[in-house]
């Protein structure tokens, strides 16, 4: 039996993972970073305290006696695969696997945290069969730091080769989100809250989002939904309107690359894609595939997978 361990230190989510090559299986723990009540985020020199901590937990949590079979060590060493792309946060990772490969001897590899976003999206899904294809395909990750709607190409080591061809040009889906559930006195992060918010409005919308050919603008989300709340508006309306205008958005951008791309598999990945409503609105316009809760917020399983399918070890 051999591991494919994985380790993932993002803005606000410690997490490891391995991949066992006999069984197919993946085996994850995670842990949200913990933000102070009222506070909009958390700064870099937090993240890299807590990340700190709660590794080595998760860590003897995860292998438990299973430390003798690890093969290969990948970790996310940066948000996008992009010049300046860069987050310190990362760097508790990146520190944790080296030392446990020069321990231990296992082979070392970078992986790239959108990358495991999608890898963990397709393994969710049961499409990791894309990979052995000559097919492109979409895949949006849309989360606190990102509105990315990304071309991806299988490579020669069956892994990929990504093009971003859209985004936000303001304001990212997460923030957009967290924002609004703050105005609406939520805890964050605020994606859960909001979503069980916007399930007990009955509100219809007109919605016209604001789209500059593959790309968006949401910064309008959270001015209109400020003047929502200062007009009285119910707060389970405001969380309505403003997950729609997501849902809208997120449409829109997939119609156009479709249209300019030709049709093509569509992967949905990132924290705002776990919510049911955006889900709703986007299944008639592609053939979508969505990753379960759990593989679509932020875990380590797409960067064991990583190192997995570098070694041709993926069944």
């Amino acid at each position: 039996m051999s591991l494919f361990l994985g380790i993932d230190t993002s803005n606000y989510t410690t997490s490891c993972a391995y991949y066992d090559s006999s069984s197919g299986k993946v085996f994850s723990k995670k842990m949200l970073l913990p933000v102070k009540k009222g506070e909009k985020g958390i700064r870099q020199s937090d993240a890299v305290f807590h990340h700190t901590k709660q590794l080595p937990v998760l860590m003897e949590q995860l292998l438990d006696d299973n430390r003798q079979n690890i093969s290969v060590i990948s970790f996310s060493c940066a948000p996008r695969n992009a010049e300046g792309s860069y987050m310190p946060c990362f760097l508790v990772g990146e520190s944790s696997a080296r030392c446990i490969s020069a321990a231990c001897g296992a082979k070392c590899y970078r992986a790239h945290h959108q990358t495991g976003h999608i890898l963990a999206a397709l393994y969710s899904c049961k499409r990791l069969d894309l990979l052995k294809s000559n097919r492109s395909f979409l895949a949006f990750h849309i989360s606190g730091g990102t509105t990315d709607m990304l071309l991806c190409r299988p490579n020669s080591e069956r892994i990929l080769d990504i093009e971003m061809i859209g985004c936000s040009l303001d304001l990212k889906a997460g923030q957009a989100v967290d924002r609004v559930g703050l105005m609406l006195g939520l805890s964050f992060p605020c994606g859960a809250e909001l979503e069980k918010l916007a399930a007990k409005s009955n509100a219809k919308f007109s919605v016209k989002p604001v789209l500059k050919g593959l790309n968006c603008c949401l910064s309008g989300i959270e001015n209109k939904c400020e003047s929502m709340i200062k007009n009285g508006e119910s707060p389970e309306d405001t969380a309505r309107f403003c997950l729609e205008y997501i849902g809208k958005t997120i449409k829109g951008m997939t119609k156009n690359a479709i249209k300019e791309y030709g049709d093509m598999p569509v992967v949905f990945a990132g924290g705002v894609m776990s919510d049911k409503i955006i889900k709703e609105m986007l299944l008639p316009v592609c053939e979508g595939f969505f990753a379960e809760p759990e593989y679509s917020c932020d875990n380590a399983v797409g960067v064991a997978l990583f190192g997995a399918l570098k070694e041709g070890a993926v069944l």
